[in-house]
């Protein structure tokens, strides 16, 4: 388990397991679970429900209410689900939550094909995959986070992503530890 709480964005094309993976890896982390899909307003979920890739102005105001969930678990930590694609977003999130760290689900093109193509109810048709691929950005050097691949079962894809993040608080500078000793 970390030894911080932190806010954990779960991001990632569409298809890659962010609803599945997000309440595992938050109950693992023994934090709240935020679904990013319920910070969309009405707009943007018809839009992508009639195959029409949103625009960044339609997003905007989604990770803002994104950011602010992640500023209001400052310090008490929780997971949420957001594609994050763009630098850009993943900025824009962090400048409302400035200590989030991102868990990027990666994967094969054709094996998260697969899997959205067994999705039932979700408003994202697979014909905007290549949109999402098209626009993704992974995480930079200097982003804090870690990508998990998403192949094997929901179970082993959380374990992965502990592990990760464990190994990513380990490395993290400690927090401001007082006066050094002379």
């Amino acid at each position: 388990m970390m030894r911080t709480p932190h806010v954990v964005v779960v991001m990632g094309v569409a298809g890659t397991g962010k609803t599945t993976i997000g309440p595992l890896l938050a109950d693992r982390l023994g934090v709240p679970y935020a679904e990013g899909d319920d910070f969309h307003p009405r707009a943007n979920i018809d839009k992508m429900s009639a195959g029409t890739p949103l625009q960044d102005d339609d997003r905007w105001p989604w990770l803002d209410a994104i950011g602010a969930w992640a500023h209001g678990r400052a310090g008490l930590g929780g997971v949420v689900s957001s594609s994050a694609l763009k630098r850009s977003y993943r900025d824009r999130l962090r400048a409302a939550a400035p200590d989030v760290m991102f868990v990027h689900l990666t994967g094969d093109r054709a094996l998260i094909e697969e899997r959205m193509g067994h999705r039932q109810g979700h408003f994202m048709p697979t014909a905007l995959l290549d949109s999402q691929f098209a626009t993704l950005q992974p995480l930079e050097a200097d982003e804090r986070g870690v990508a998990v691949d998403v192949a094997g079962s929901p179970e082993e894809i959380t374990a992965r992503a502990v592990a990760a993040l464990d190994g990513l608080d380990a490395a993290a500078p400690p927090a401001e530890a007082g006066p050094s000793p002379r």
